[in-house]
């Protein structure tokens, strides 16, 4: 029996229809809700609903109950960073009590020495969560993947089109951009093959893009000359404050954009590739899908 979390979110909806489409039957498939309602169409599919909420251990241990290979898809807790470690902890203390045989864990691309960086309380609740799992004795495979692509569209912004400019203080930095359905499909290969036990694998793109680059293969899709602007950082949030772009959301662009010129998410890596038998989806591919 494989148990996924976060099942109706939009990576977990991913993974489940890559499990079935490996041949997986829908009678070894659990997922995880918080609310059966939710998931009626997974369990249209023939799809066990496990209802469980991160926050209630005892709600997480009754849905572990006979689960061989548990996928933990991280919390996306909107609150203080805390509560999405808590949530992990959670899940791990509960894994152990239903006696899971193997925890896959989705955390992300970290480097060395990241404490005092833009995205510090992000990366630190992954590596706490990590960390945890090894010392939980549960065998385990961890999952760091990229930055997704579909954020390139929200950091160009929604104008991009009309306006023909990317303001967004990232600098000369890149990411390796990934799909999260190309994501999602290396968590299924995973989770249907063996060797995976006490791994850690990182799941980037094979080539890492800029803001320049975005900049010049949206030019070529849009048919017009999109230019690329990085600001200082307290220029950008003036302006978007001027734009009445509330401040959670001016904090969210501004922690990215730093992350991405601090070189934070250039990790090129092959892995990916080779559990998809194929080339991710690049920068350029992306681009062309979208703004066609």
């Amino acid at each position: 029996m494989v148990l996924v979390t976060g099942a109706t979110g939009q990576y977990g909806t991913k993974v489940l229809e890559h499990l079935l489409h490996k041949g997986i039957e829908a009678q070894h498939i659990s997922a995880l809700v918080r609310d059966a309602a939710k998931g009626q169409t997974l369990q249209d599919q023939g799809i066990e609903l496990r209802v469980g909420d991160y926050a209630d251990v005892d709600s997480l241990v009754q849905a572990f109950q006979g689960v061989d290979t548990l996928l933990l898809v991280s919390s996306n807790d909107r609150g203080a960073v805390e509560n999405r470690t808590v949530h992990h902890l959670n899940v791990i203390h509960a894994a152990k009590a239903a006696q899971v045989k193997h925890l896959v864990y989705t955390s992300f691309v970290t480097k060395p020495a990241f404490q005092h960086l833009a995205i510090a309380d992000f990366l630190t609740s992954h590596a706490q969560t990590e960390q945890a799992i090894k010392d939980s004795g549960l065998p385990y495979t961890i999952l760091q993947n990229g930055i997704y692509l579909e954020m390139i569209p929200i950091f160009a912004g929604s104008q991009v089109a009309e306006t023909g400019l990317i303001l967004f203080p990232a600098q000369e930095g890149k990411a390796s951009w990934v799909l999260r359905a190309e994501l999602a499909e290396a968590a299924a290969h995973v989770l249907t093959t063996k060797g995976h036990k006490n791994q850690t694998y990182v799941l980037a793109n094979t080539e890492a893009t800029s803001f320049q680059a975005i900049a010049k293969d949206l030019s070529g899709s849009l048919g017009k000359d999109v230019r690329y602007q990085s600001p200082p950082v307290e220029e950008f949030q003036a302006i978007l404050q001027q734009a009445g772009v509330p401040e959670m959301y001016i904090g969210m662009f501004t922690m990215w954009a730093s992350a991405v010129a601090q070189g934070m998410m250039e990790v090129e890596d092959a892995t990916l590739a080779t559990f998809l038998g194929r080339q991710p989806t690049t920068t350029a591919q992306f681009i062309k899908q979208v703004y066609n």
